[in-house]
């Protein structure tokens, strides 16, 4: 079972990153459920959000204490909240944000985990471009869609044509595009740097 955790905060969409990545998982043919965890229901408050997939019936209903993956829309919480507790040590880590791990201050963090499991991109000034608004949910599912495989950037974009009218729909799979393109790149950079040392 796959287990992914989403962090962020009231208003960012991070409700609606977990629906869109249970649809997604649905269109390839697999079990998934999506839900929330709300502190304070404000916005700006944190929020997270848990999605599970697997290819057998999921019974748990539980929030997600150990994630194989974490998505986190705002990098502000990265000093607010514990958002790497529980990760499993060969997690995938998905940051909005246009800094390294490094410039981050997480490269302690970085050392702990697979390195090329773990990336940033910045997805909210892709949103901007895209959508005229800083909202980095389904941006971030097209960068996941390429960091992990697990997910196609195909099913992505059709649970966004599924959640959003036609005219944010296709904006909203640019900026997905978009940044699944930036993964790919930054992979194939890392992938690069290894193979040269």
């Amino acid at each position: 079972m796959l287990q992914i955790r989403i962090h962020g905060r009231g208003g960012q969409g991070v409700v609606t990153a977990a629906e869109m990545l249970s649809i997604a998982a649905f269109e390839q043919g697999r079990h998934a459920q999506a839900f929330p965890s709300f502190g304070s229901e404000r916005t700006g408050a944190p929020v997270v959000a848990f999605c599970r997939i697997d290819d057998r019936e999921i019974r748990l209903r539980e929030p997600i204490l150990e994630p194989d993956v974490l998505i986190v829309q705002d990098p502000t919480l990265l000093y607010q909240v514990d958002v790497f507790q529980g990760l499993r040590p060969d997690g995938y880590v998905l940051i909005n944000s246009k800094r390294s791990f490094d410039e981050l201050g997480l490269g302690e963090i970085a050392q702990r985990f697979r390195r090329e499991r773990l990336l940033t991109v910045p997805a909210t000034e892709i949103a901007l471009k895209h959508l005229g608004r800083p909202l980095p949910n389904a941006v971030l599912l097209g960068g996941f869609a390429a960091l992990s495989g697990l997910v196609t950037l195909e099913a992505v974009a059709h649970a966004i044509r599924r959640k959003f009218p036609t005219r944010i729909a296709e904006a909203n799979v640019a900026a997905a595009t978009e940044a699944g393109a930036a993964v790919r790149r930054e992979l194939e950079q890392l992938n690069t740097h290894a193979q040269a040392n």
